[in-house]
């Protein structure tokens, strides 16, 4: 099931306090990147992000729920509105997340 444009515009909404946060559909989904690095996404109409350790702390007890079939366990933000709890998440989350690697394009 694909995420609805609904539900992507509202977490962009919710994250519009925190500069530097942008999107890009994905395959019925939506990539959320933070500063260039992927922190997470929207998969099935649920935000999930990347399991760091400061993100494992800030939202302990989270559900885990993997993003789609074969992929890895995510934390599932299930307080959007809470502009605080997202700022200090995704403040904390930068410095553990990989730089995003960018592709070489190769001509054929």
């Amino acid at each position: 099931m694909a995420s609805s444009k609904d539900y992507i515009e509202f977490v962009m909404d919710e994250l519009s306090h925190i500069n530097g946060v942008t999107y890009r559909p994905m395959m019925g989904e939506y990539i959320i990147y933070y500063m260039g690095k992927v922190i997470g996404g929207v998969y099935d109409d649920r935000f999930l992000v990347k399991r760091t350790p400061s993100a494992e702390k800030i939202l302990s007890g989270a559900p885990l729920e993997f993003p789609y079939e074969g992929g890895s366990k995510m934390l599932l933000v299930e307080d959007m509105e809470n502009r605080e709890l997202t700022e200090k998440l995704f403040y904390a989350m930068i410095d553990e997340l990989p730089a995003t690697i960018k592709k070489k394009k190769t001509l054929t």
